[in-house]
């Protein structure tokens, strides 16, 4: 059997390992090890299992991981999300979709410490849709911003999403966390743009909420900044190259633990969860790089991803046709299967191409992660929708993946722009110092 035909079986099976929910990065590291045994033979698949194990949780840069685990979970706990909820509310609550933009605008701001969609899709859906609920929101509008809104949380910085992109490509943490800066603010725009066009065409989906006075907005705001104050130090210190990527992640879990026991908005009891919490995270992520570790050198030896890349420029379809090709496909995987495992997967195959085509490969982390954000809330899959059901339990599925449409076009647009404006990504890391 040729070396190809083992590498298209090895995909094969890890596709039905991540199908029968095998955890990912336990299926990379069984189909992995099982390849290069067959190529190469036992000796070489116990050797590059136990070399590649090691090298790739050893490294400095990885501490990043529960550095910006601890923080989020931290931030959660103490109940920081709902002070970002409650100013963005106090501010446009009134307005007709209001609500709903708040839960948005919420989202954007947890995003910025919890580097997990589907926390930050639970974290805030749990204080905002009651609150949507009790003013006759639409449950299509309602869960279809928390569903979208929640992604948010794996494009702007920390990003898990990034981190594993960075690993796996030997990028800049920094710049792809600062690249994703710009991205996440318009598509917080673009989502809050379809409340409104939404709530314009039928205003019973989203009616105004209660008015606020000045002082009340001052004081959501007020309670609101030490956290933001967190999100500035942290990324403005990796902007302005203060701070590396795992310094940064250090400073900012350290001024959020201090703030969340030193205020008593965390007991000391809640500690050992909240740190439980961060280590079954965090495994679960050092679980999937490591796998990919042991995945990657076994694509290597069956010459796929050379073959494919010689293939697609025989075909001369151009740059942007083959770079529509290649996000058309993992648009199509992301309705099946988990980002993160389809990043570990595919990106070895297509990280070379998009290399040999001339594109940014900062650029295209960026889109990359906006591709998986649309997984994560397109059925049959879509954890995120799955997430919010746990919070909206009395509203069906369906309900919730008719709300979540109109944001998925939201992200298209996105995208579009994006192909179309490259410095929307590219211009604040390229000013980096």
């Amino acid at each position: 059997m040729s070396e190809t035909l083992i590498g298209v079986g090895g995909i094969a099976a890890l596709f039905f390992c991540l199908v029968a929910r095998m955890p990912v990065g336990m299926a990379l590291l069984v189909v992995g090890f099982g390849g290069i045994w067959v190529i190469d033979g036992q000796r070489a698949g116990i050797a590059t299992m136990s070399s590649e194990t090691y090298s790739a949780i050893t490294g400095y840069s990885l501490s990043i991981i529960p550095l910006f685990v601890l923080m989020g979970n931290v931030a959660g706990a103490a109940g920081y999300s709902k002070r970002l909820y409650e100013a963005a509310n106090a501010w446009i609550g009134r307005l007709r979709g209001g609500l709903a933009s708040a839960t948005v605008v919420g989202c954007a701001a947890f995003a910025a410490v919890s580097g997990s969609s589907v926390a930050t899709a639970a974290t805030i859906g749990k204080v905002a849709l009651p609150q949507m609920k009790r003013f006759g929101y639409a449950d299509g509008l309602a869960t279809g911003s928390v569903a979208a809104g929640g992604t948010l949380g794996i494009l702007i910085p920390p990003s898990t999403g990034f981190i594993l992109y960075a690993i796996l490509t030997e990028e800049s943490i920094g710049k792809l966390f600062i690249a994703g800066i710009l991205p996440g603010i318009l598509l917080s725009l673009l989502f809050v743009l379809v409340i409104i066009v939404i709530t314009s065409l039928k205003p019973s989906e989203g009616p105004g909420g209660p008015g606020t006075t000045v002082g009340q907005k001052l004081l959501a705001t007020l309670r609101s900044l030490p956290l933001v104050g967190v999100i500035l130090v942290s990324i403005g210190g990796i902007y302005l190259g203060v701070f590396t990527p795992v310094e940064a992640a250090g400073v900012g879990a350290t001024l959020v633990t201090a703030m969340a026991l030193g205020t008593g908005a965390v007991r000391l009891g809640r500690v050992p969860g909240i740190l439980l919490e961060t280590v079954t995270m965090t495994a679960m992520l050092y679980l999937i790089i490591i796998g990919a570790h042991v995945f990657g050198p076994f694509l290597a030896l069956t010459h796929i991803p050379e073959t494919l890349s010689l293939e697609l420029k025989e075909l001369g379809l151009g740059p942007y046709a083959t770079l529509t090709m290649i996000l058309i496909g993992y648009v199509i995987l992301g309705m099946f299967f988990d980002g993160l495992a389809m990043l570990v997967v595919t990106l070895p195959v297509v990280f070379p191409i998009i290399s040999g085509l001339g594109f940014d490969p900062i650029w295209f982390g960026v889109i990359c992660v906006i591709v998986i954000e649309m997984g994560l809330i397109t059925p049959p899959v879509g954890i995120n929708a799955f997430v919010v059901k746990g919070v909206a339990s009395g509203v069906p599925m369906s309900t919730i993946f008719r709300g979540v449409l109109p944001f998925w076009f939201a992200m298209a647009a996105c995208l579009l722009l994006l192909v179309l404006f490259p410095d929307i990504a590219l211009f604040l890391p390229n000013q980096m110092r």
